[in-house]
């Protein structure tokens, strides 16, 4: 009784872990997004990395992230703007033609989640 029950959880959990990872957007490489960055419009997708540049204002702003293989400039509203050397993992959307306090952004992943 006592392996069946244990069999049993362990069944449960994998389907639940299963079902947890299977919601998590894709985590991509910065160069792979910079490189085809249409392939990746309007999908939400995940970086990571070390935060290289920032600056923002009233809660919002942009930041640089470099995850080795390129940087990205992320832009935030939600969420303010990190402090530069912090490692993250970011969720959102990639946009192209992006302005922001005068500065014009080629490409650009608007955040809709955050985790340090």
């Amino acid at each position: 009784m006592l392996k069946l029950r244990t069999k049993l959880i362990f069944l449960l959990l994998t389907i639940l872990g299963s079902l947890l990872l299977a919601g998590c957007p894709p985590r991509e490489s910065i160069a792979r997004i910079t490189q085809d960055p249409a392939r990746f419009a309007n999908r939400e997708i995940s970086i990571a990395g070390r935060v290289t540049n920032s600056f923002g204002a009233m809660g919002s702003g942009v930041f640089e992230i470099d995850d080795g293989t390129g940087r990205m400039w992320v832009f935030s509203e939600r969420y303010g703007v990190p402090a530069r050397d912090l490692q993250l993992a970011v969720t959102g959307r990639i946009e192209q033609g992006f302005s922001f306090g005068g500065r014009n952004f080629a490409v650009i992943l608007r955040e809709t989640q955050r985790r340090h």
